[in-house]
């Protein structure tokens, strides 16, 4: 391979060791792991716990303020929203134009939500002794401020 093509091994060491984005990645995967062990007697996923719990907060939503609210895609939400309607813990309805739909959470769905809390405040508690609080804090408002970055 000629030198001019070659990867630079300096920065590619570094790209390996130092990357924020594979270590946020990577740190994500194993408390969601965490998250996701806790929540499997109930059939949830964490990132189903957390539009559950964002449709409890809000009431009713639209797709597109889901999404943005949650910082996911239009398409990876509605994906990550078919299983729970499936299983009629979410129901869309039209929205007011025919474009849109309206999401709120079923009976069922609040049951499930209210069984899934103590299971997440189980596991956000063991972040929390292992972190410190003080610690835990500071990641959230780190990991927001990575949120603005533009």
């Amino acid at each position: 391979m000629p030198a001019e093509t070659r990867p630079d091994a300096r920065l590619s060491q570094a790209a390996a060791l130092e990357c924020a984005g594979f270590s946020v990645r990577r740190a994500a995967r194993a408390l969601g792991s965490r998250y996701d062990e806790a929540l499997r007697p109930l059939g949830l996923k964490s990132t189903q716990f957390t539009l559950l719990n964002a449709l409890h907060l809000l009431g009713e939503s639209g797709v597109n303020a889901l999404a943005e609210r949650l910082l996911m895609d239009r398409t990876t939400l509605t994906r990550n929203l078919r299983p729970l309607e499936r299983r009629g813990l979410v129901r869309a309805r039209p929205g007011d134009d025919r474009r849109t739909r309206a999401l709120t959470l079923t009976a069922d769905g609040r049951a499930i939500l209210a069984a899934a809390l103590p299971l997440w405040h189980a596991v956000q508690r063991r972040v929390e002794e292992h972190l410190g609080a003080a610690r835990t804090e500071r990641l959230r408002r780190d990991l927001a401020r990575l949120e603005a970055l533009d």
